[in-house]
C-alpha cells in the first residue's frame, strides 16, 4: 500500500466514525483531487456541500472537478455564482479564467485572470497568463494608472438597438410573457386607460432563474414586441476604476434611455451591480448602488416611458432596496422550458435548416430539465454531425429525429447545479414568499 493509499484510508476510517464532519469530507475530496481521481472527488465535494451548502472551499473544489472532467458549463455555473459575491475569493476569479479559457473565450479569460491577480498577486501563474494573452498586462495597467484622472473614464458607448424579434420568436414562457404584457406592453398600447388609474408607463421587472433559460432573449423580444428601442447594459459599461466615474456612467445610461423613450433598458447580471450593501466592504460600491437606486426612482428626471428589465442568476445577493415599489417591484421566475416550450424551441432552432419529419414532442420528452441554451447546444451538435457526414459523402442530408436524439445523449442539463443552490434559499430564506415559484417548480 502506497503512502497515498494510507492517507486516504485514514481519512475514510475517520469519516466512518464522523460522516457529518465537513472538514474531514473536504480533506478527503482534496486528497482525491490531488490523486487525479476526479469522479470520486466530485462525490465527496457534493456530500460536503449537502452538509454545508455555503462552503466556498467545497464549491471551488467541485468546480475544479467539473473543469478536469470537461464539464465546462457546470463549472461555469458554480464559479459565476462565487465571483458575483462582494467578498468573492481571488481563487474563484482565477478558476473563472481557466473555465473561460476552456470554453474558448480568451478575452474574457484574460480579464478574469487580471481581476484575480489584482486581488491576490501571489496567484500569478505565468503559464496561464501566457495562454490568455495577459503576460504583459502589468505594463499596460501601469500606463493606465499614470494617465491623468480627467482623461480616464468617460460616458459608456452603448448601442441602441431596434430588435426585430418579438414574443412569437420566444418558445414557451407564457406566464412570464403575460406578466410582461400587463406591466409593459398593455400600458404602452393603452396609455389613457392606465393613466386614468394613475399608473405610469414604465417601471421595472426583475427576471431570475438558472442560466441559459432565455432571460436576455426575452428582454430583447419585449422591446421588439412594443417596437421600442433597446439598450443592453453590462457591468463593463458601468464600473470604472476612477472614483465617481461609475456613478456618472449610470446617470448617462439612464439619460440616454430617457432621450430615446420609449426604451427598454436591460441590465444583465444586475446582482453584481446591485449587491447587498450590508455585504460591501468598500464605500465605492455602496455609492454605485445608491446612484442606481436614485436613477430607478427618477429623483432628478422622469422615467416615464423607460421600461427597466434586470436579469440575475442569484437574486438572493440583491440589495433588498431594489425590490421596493417603483423599482424592480415585479419579480418573475424564468424556469427551464416545459415540454411544450422545449418542442417550440426545437422548432425555432431548426427553422431554415434542412430537416426531415422531426418528432419535436419526442425530443421534448427526452430533454426534461434542459435550458434553452442546452437545447441550442444539442441542435448545434446535430448540425455539426451532419456536416461531417456531408463532407465525407459529398451530399448534404436533412436533419432527422435520430440525429438530434443522438446529440441529446452527449449533453447534460446545466440547470441542476443552480437548483441545488436555489433550493436552499427557497426552503430556508424565503421571507415574503419571493421564492415560492422555485418551490412550486421543484414540487416541494
Amino acid at each position: 500500500m502506497t503512502p497515498q493509499d494510507d492517507a486516504l484510508k485514514s481519512l475514510r476510517d475517520a469519516l466512518r466514525a464522523a460522516p457529518d464532519n465537513v472538514a474531514l469530507r473536504q480533506a478527503a475530496a482534496d486528497l482525491l483531487f490531488g490523486f487525479s481521481r476526479y469522479e470520486e472527488a466530485e462525490r465527496e465535494y457534493r456530500t460536503a456541500l449537502q452538509l454545508s451548502p455555503e462552503s466556498v472551499a467545497a464549491k471551488l473544489g467541485l468546480a475544479k472537478c467539473f473543469l478536469q472532467q470537461a464539464k465546462h458549463s457546470a463549472a461555469a455555473v458554480i464559479v459565476e455564482e462565487l465571483i458575483k459575491k462582494p467578498d468573492s475569493p481571488p481563487a474563484a476569479h482565477l478558476l473563472h479564467a481557466r473555465v473561460l479559457l476552456a470554453q474558448g473565450d480568451t478575452d474574457a479569460a484574460s480579464r478574469a485572470y487580471r481581476r484575480a491577480i489584482d486581488l491576490e498577486p501571489s496567484l500569478a501563474d505565468p503559464e496561464l497568463a501566457q495562454r490568455v494573452g495577459a503576460s504583459d498586462w502589468k505594463e499596460e495597467e501601469d500606463e493606465r494608472l499614470r494617465a491623468p484622472v480627467e482623461e480616464g473614464g468617460g460616458p459608456p458607448d452603448i448601442e441602441i438597438e431596434r430588435p426585430s424579434i418579438s414574443f412569437k420568436d420566444v418558445g414557451g414562457m407564457d406566464g412570464v410573457k403575460e406578466e410582461i404584457r400587463m406591466k409593459i406592453i398593455h400600458p404602452m398600447a393603452n396609455p389613457e386607460i392606465f393613466k386614468a388609474y394613475g399608473k405610469k408607463i414604465g417601471g421595472g421587472i426583475l427576471l431570475y432563474g438558472p442560466p441559459g433559460c432565455g432571460k436576455t432573449y426575452l428582454a430583447r423580444a419585449t422591446a421588439g414586441e412594443i417596437k421600442a428601442k433597446f439598450m443592453s447594459v453590462g457591468l463593463h459599461d458601468v464600473l470604472d476604476m476612477f472614483i465617481g466615474q461609475s456613478e456618472k456612467n449610470l446617470h448617462e445610461i439612464f439619460e440616454t434611455a430617457r432621450r430615446h423613450a420609449p426604451c427598454v433598458l436591460f441590465f444583465d447580471e444586475v446582482d453584481a451591480l446591485g449587491a447587498s450593501r450590508s455585504d460591501m466592504r468598500h464605500s465605492a460600491g455602496r455609492l454605485t448602488i445608491n446612484q442606481f437606486l436614485s436613477e430607478l426612482d427618477g429623483v432628478a428626471s422622469d422615467n416615464e416611458g423607460i421600461l427597466i428589465l434586470g436579469a440575475t442568476n442569484a437574486p438572493w445577493h440583491l440589495d433588498t432596496a431594489l425590490r421596493r415599489p417603483g423599482r424592480f417591484d415585479r419579480i418573475l421566475f424564468v424556469p427551464p422550458p416545459d415540454a411544450a416550450a422545449r418542442a417550440a424551441i426545437f422548432r425555432i432552432l431548426v427553422k431554415g435548416k434542412p430537416t426531415s419529419d422531426i418528432d419535436f414532442d419526442h425530443l421534448a420528452k427526452k430533454t426534461e430539465g434542459f435550458s434553452g441554451a442546452d437545447l441550442k447546444a444539442i441542435v448545434d451538435g446535430a448540425v455539426e454531425s451532419k456536416l461531417r457526414d456531408a463532407m465525407k459523402e459529398g451530399v448534404p442530408k436533412p436533419i432527422a429525429t435520430r440525429d438530434i436524439a443522438a446529440a441529446i445523449g452527449g449533453q447534460r442539463p446545466t440547470t441542476k447545479e443552480w437548483f441545488s443552490t436555489a433550493r436552499n434559499y427557497a426552503l430556508y430564506s424565503n421571507q415574503g414568499g419571493m421564492y415560492d415559484e422555485i418551490l412550486k417548480f421543484l414540487k416541494l
